[in-house]
């Protein structure tokens, strides 16, 4: 299990909540649980079947997500760049 705490700020407004809600029934395997009095939204995934960049693109409604813990490496892009080896 995968799991990834995000922090919002707006995320206490119910309509965003139904919004998030609505964009995040369209991944697979993927349980969430809001806490709308601190702004948190928490996920839970069985497969990596998002990027963490694809999470950052659903939270574009108005709300800036941040993430609390480390992100899982399952979870990173796999085009993100790597440093030259000299």
């Amino acid at each position: 299990m995968i799991e990834l705490d995000v922090y919002a700020a707006g995320l206490r407004d119910f309509n965003k909540i139904l919004e998030l809600d609505h964009q995040l029934e369209a991944i697979a395997g993927l349980r969430d649980k809001f806490g709308n009095n601190h702004g948190l939204a928490y996920l839970e995934f069985d497969q990596p079947t998002v990027s963490v960049r694809e999470i950052c693109a659903i939270f574009k409604l108005g709300l800036n997500p941040r993430f609390i813990r480390t992100i899982s490496a399952q979870l990173r892009s796999k085009t993100e760049t790597e440093p030259l080896r000299v």
